[in-house]
């Protein structure tokens, strides 16, 4: 079940966007740190299970690598191109959720899914409409923005 943020909170974080507060992204950070340190990212997995993560040449080198193949055959049995032209992985799930909802690849995966969800980067309130979206499918992101609208007066 998508998670889902107020039509109050959409609201204000559009508001936040137009007229970002000082120190923005440090009170994001801090509210991302907070959110995580409660949150087991397995026990969830939705990220894994419902996005595909754009994937760059060097993410598809190193990964066809830590599995000892060629690019090009990491790029046949496991990716596609998306309406952008960019490679995703070509299932859903994606195919390295392993057991547990543990990545197989974890050390060499995508730089997408590295930085996922963004609420840690500066900047925030060019991300803001991603995030957004990205709380449609994290928890953890849907109450970090939830936090920061209540946080902004």
């Amino acid at each position: 079940m998508p998670v889902r943020i107020s039509i109050h909170t959409k609201r204000k974080l559009l508001e936040i966007k137009k007229r970002p507060p000082d120190r923005l992204d440090r009170m994001v950070q801090e509210i991302h740190y907070k959110v995580f340190d409660k949150v087991d990212c397995p026990t969830c997995a939705e990220c894994c299970k419902r996005i595909s993560p754009r994937i760059n040449q060097y993410d598809l080198l190193r990964a066809a690598e830590a599995l000892r193949m060629k690019p090009s055959e990491f790029v046949e049995k496991y990716c596609r191109r998306d309406n952008e032209g960019d490679y995703v992985f070509n299932t859903k799930p994606c195919p390295f959720l392993g057991h547990g909802n543990y990545c197989e690849i974890y050390k060499d995966r995508p730089s997408a899914c590295r930085d996922y969800p963004h609420t840690d980067r500066r900047r925030f309130y060019q991300l803001i409409e991603l995030s957004i979206t990205n709380a449609e499918v994290c928890p953890a992101v849907a109450d970090i923005l939830e936090e920061l609208v209540r946080k902004v007066k």
